[in-house]
């Protein structure tokens, strides 16, 4: 089973990457861009097979180690 996870940072954390990105296309002539945020996409291939048990495997995985849930928030979604 493939499971998606998308890591963003929560709202009020300052983003520096998503701010250098919104700065870099203005330069490139891109304007009206008010704001960017930018996070990460983490692909996992589970040999489970059970939805309801991979969700609860992937959740441990991001509260443990693929998240900083002080300052992040995270999104799963089962492909397969």
């Amino acid at each position: 089973m493939r499971v998606r996870v998308q890591v963003m940072l929560k709202e009020g954390v300052l983003d520096p990457q998503g701010e250098a990105v919104r700065h870099a296309l203005g330069a490139l002539g891109f304007e009206g861009v008010a704001g960017v945020r930018q996070g990460k996409l983490i692909e996992i291939d589970l040999a489970a097979t059970d939805r309801a048990a991979a969700e609860v495997e992937v959740r441990a995985m991001c509260d443990r180690l693929l998240a900083n849930t002080v300052i992040e928030t995270y999104r799963i979604e089962l492909v397969e």
